[in-house]
């Protein structure tokens, strides 16, 4: 019975060693980077306030969770925005953002920080105005101009040649050549006529 006792004793007290490392372990990590964290508003980007925050005490980027506000006020105080988050801006350790937008103009910015701890930061911002992308040019219609058509000219009708006119002397000329043919034919059937009835007489005497 003293036995099981005594190791319940040891037991137990051994536990209670382990809670107490563990409780003495989280304020060591706390004040590893101490217990404010430090906060710089940088400037906005197409109107989302951007900051900066780091632990005070060593400059480590916060791991945890921000939870903090923001808050942004008219220079002369007749416009107020916020309260908004804080978010952290996508691809760094240490930026953290708003989802919301500010719009156009001069800004007096406050960030507050609650959690992992205490922080605080104040500036100027200006916001400006961004002009809406111009609209792509229209394609202006090409006009296409009428094709110039050359006048259809008639090619004037080619007259058939006139009959050609003979001159009276030249057909005089024609004829007497035609008689004097005609005439010499003549002669040559008269001759030779002749010749055979020449021949014929000869023959008949012989």
């Amino acid at each position: 019975m003293r036995t099981h006792h005594a190791s319940r004793t040891r037991t137990g007290f051994c536990l209670l060693l382990m809670l107490f490392a563990q409780a003495l372990a989280v304020p060591a990590t706390a004040q590893a980077h101490g217990d404010t964290v430090k906060v710089v508003v940088t400037g906005q980007r197409d109107g989302h306030v951007t900051t900066e925050i780091t632990w005070e005490n060593d400059g480590d980027a916060v791991e945890e969770t921000v939870a903090a506000t923001v808050n942004a006020t008219s220079p002369d105080g007749s416009r107020s925005l916020g309260p908004w988050p804080l978010v952290r801006a996508p691809g760094t350790r240490t930026g953290w953002t708003t989802a919301e937008v500010l719009a156009p103009g001069t800004w007096k910015v406050t960030v507050n920080v609650g959690f992992p701890a205490l922080g605080h930061a104040e500036r100027e911002i200006q916001v400006p105005v961004v002009d809406p992308s111009p609209p792509a040019p229209r394609p202006t219609p090409t006009m296409t101009a009428p094709s110039a058509t050359a006048p259809t000219t008639t090619a004037p009708a080619t007259s058939a040649p006139a009959p050609s006119r003979t001159d009276p002397a030249d057909e005089r000329g024609d004829r007497a050549v035609g008689w004097s043919l005609a005439g010499l034919a003549g002669i040559v059937l008269a001759g030779t006529a002749a010749g055979v009835l020449l021949r014929r007489a000869r023959a008949r005497r012989r």
